[in-house]
């Protein structure tokens, strides 16, 4: 929402006595704040990404008890859901929720780590928010494989649920992407009774006859987390993680990874700044070969035109040729006409202004009005020496 303070309550029956209190002048705009309002969907102005200057700061804190607003009441709404298998990852209906996929054994302790990170930046003055709306941030990729990189199956399509916006951390102005995922691991299942279980758990029923199953291999969640950092800016792709090891957990390192995604935010404007440059040249280029282009098209309709003006005009003279030709052997007609019986010459006079009618206008003037010059059938954009032409 537009960052706009709203009227007290009885502001409007003061206004209408004229004991309304002074307007408040507007606040000064945060990161992430919007500063337009689009009706059409289409992107907005938003500050340019800038990294915050070198100061000293006060240590990063993680305050325990404090509730961050993206985390409070956030586990209900992962819990209404869409139904899933048992231990696999929970799809929310909800869409406007922070980035974090998990499945339910492990969902309390993703909340925990996001409500412990985002308070952590917030206590050194970074803001974490949902990215706001017509500002054309994207969400990264996310890989949930503890062992990223190879490539999928053919057959492999995602089943990880995506929130509607990605969820970013202001660092001064330039915002970076955070997600929260808990990796998946390759292991083996057994299909008993509707279900799998992994085989490491399966205790084969005792007695003669044995419920029929078969063993499969899935990659399931693992109860382990990678948090990763990206650029949420499309012509820039950057990312790093951190995630669970067997002997740390990312939440005991929250203090490095703050101090690490502030350290990432320069480089990451810089790359930013030399995409806009690249861009800048790329659009340059454009323009100068739309130029040319222009210039070329141009110069072959010029052509095309002298070209079509010389068919015309001869078509003009061939067709004055013709004419001419009808037009004497007409008047041969007529005069030979006139040393005939007064019936006869009757007879072919009507006859002579039957085939006038048929014929048309015979004027070879009318032929030459329709005749085109190059510049009447183009006008042309350049002039000889390539300045364009008003």
């Amino acid at each position: 929402m537009l960052n706009v303070p709203r009227p007290e309550r009885g502001y409007w029956a003061k206004l209408a006595v004229g004991r309304a209190p002074l307007q408040p002048s507007l606040p000064d705009a945060l990161p992430g704040d919007l500063l337009e309002w689009s009706n059409d969907g289409q992107p907005v102005r938003s500050a340019k990404p800038r990294a915050p200057s070198p100061h000293k700061r006060k240590p990063i804190h993680v305050p325990r008890t404090q509730t961050h607003g993206l985390v409070h009441g956030a586990k209900l709404h992962f819990l209404n859901g869409r139904p899933v298998e048992d231990g696999a990852y929970l799809r929310p209906l909800k869409r406007l929720l922070l980035d974090i996929n998990a499945s339910h054994a492990t969902l309390d302790k993703a909340l925990e780590l996001a409500n412990d990170l985002f308070n952590a930046l917030a206590s050194v003055g970074h803001r974490v928010m949902l990215a706001p709306s017509g500002q054309d941030l994207r969400r990264a990729t996310i890989d949930e494989r503890e062992i990223a990189g190879k490539p999928r199956e053919h057959w492999h399509h995602g089943g990880l649920w995506s929130p509607a916006r990605p969820t970013v951390v202001y660092i001064g102005t330039v915002a970076v992407g955070l997600a929260l995922v808990e990796m998946s691991e390759t292991a083996l299942l057994r299909y008993v009774n509707g279900n799998y279980v992994r085989e490491s758990d399966y205790v084969p029923p005792r007695g003669r006859y044995a419920a029929h199953s078969w063993t499969t291999t899935r990659d399931i969640p693992s109860g382990r987390l990678r948090l990763i950092a990206y650029s949420p800016y499309h012509r820039v792709n950057w990312s790093q993680h951190w995630q669970d090891t067997k002997g740390r957990s990312v939440r005991a390192i929250i203090r490095s990874i703050v101090e690490d995604i502030e350290a990432a935010a320069p480089d990451l404007v810089a790359k930013l700044e030399e995409a806009d440059r690249q861009a800048e040249l790329r659009h340059q280029e454009w323009i100068a070969e739309e130029e040319r282009r222009k210039r070329m098209e141009d110069r072959r309709r010029i052509e095309q035109s002298v070209l079509g003006s010389q068919g015309q005009l001869r078509d003009v003279i061939e067709q004055w040729s013709k004419v001419m030709e009808i037009e004497r052997f007409l008047s041969g007609v007529e005069d030979r006409a006139k040393g005939l019986g007064d019936q006869e010459r009757a007879h072919v006079s009507e006859r002579l202004a039957l085939a006038r009618e048929f014929l048309g206008s015979q004027d070879p003037i009318d032929f030459f009005r329709n005749w085109k010059t190059p510049s009447e059938l183009y006008l042309p954009r350049y002039a000889e020496d390539g300045s364009p032409l008003d």
